[in-house]
């Protein structure tokens, strides 16, 4: 089998372990900058994001409610919530406190909640890899035992061959040598062997 060789950049293989803390470290500098351009302890503008972060856990919860709940939606809905909240507290608060701590929260929740999924990926990674080998190995198998069994074939036939020859070298030479006498062999119980008398 021909697999094609795919070389990763090395940032491209540490973005999706970076992908939490720099969602969460957006979301803090964005809420920062809101906070400096006159959020800060605005009634309407906390409302908005309490309006916004409710909404947003509302449809996860929706998306995640009933049997057939789709969890990437319901992941995505959940944490666009928690990100509107983080953002929300961080323009709305003066000081980093509050926020720093927040954030440090948000990312470490992202993480645990990335993990799990990287550990299925990973376990679907390892259990696809293990089937692929399985397979090459049966396949590298059958193909030795179909070369083994063409060489005992071609070996077979060449001692056929062989023998074919020597045997009729055998003949050839048994029948030059003086005094032969094929009836003898014959009186003896030996198998007749052919003439070259022709009608």
């Amino acid at each position: 089998m021909n697999e094609p060789i795919v070389a990763r950049h090395t940032l491209a293989l540490a973005l999706p372990k970076a992908a939490p803390a720099i969602a969460t470290s957006t979301v803090l500098i964005l809420g920062r900058i809101w906070n400096a351009n006159g959020a800060e302890h605005s009634g309407g503008n906390a409302a908005l994001m309490v309006v916004l972060a409710t909404g947003a856990a509302a449809a996860g919860a929706f998306a995640s409610a009933g049997r057939r709940g789709d969890s990437v939606i319901a992941g995505t809905a959940f944490a666009a919530s928690g990100g509107l909240a983080l953002a929300g507290v961080a323009g709305y608060a003066d000081g980093w406190s509050l926020p720093l701590l927040l954030w440090a929260l948000a990312t470490a929740v992202a993480y645990g909640l990335a993990a799990r999924y990287w550990r299925t990926d990973r376990r679907d990674s390892v259990a696809y890899g293990r089937r692929t080998s399985e397979r090459r190995e049966e396949r590298a198998h059958i193909e030795r035992v179909a070369a083994l069994q063409a060489g005992a074939q071609i070996e077979v036939a060449r001692s056929g061959a062989a023998y074919a020859e020597a045997l009729a070298t055998a003949l050839i030479t048994r029948a030059a040598l003086p005094g032969f006498d094929p009836k003898a062999l014959e009186s003896a119980g030996l198998p007749e062997l052919p003439t070259d008398d022709h009608p």
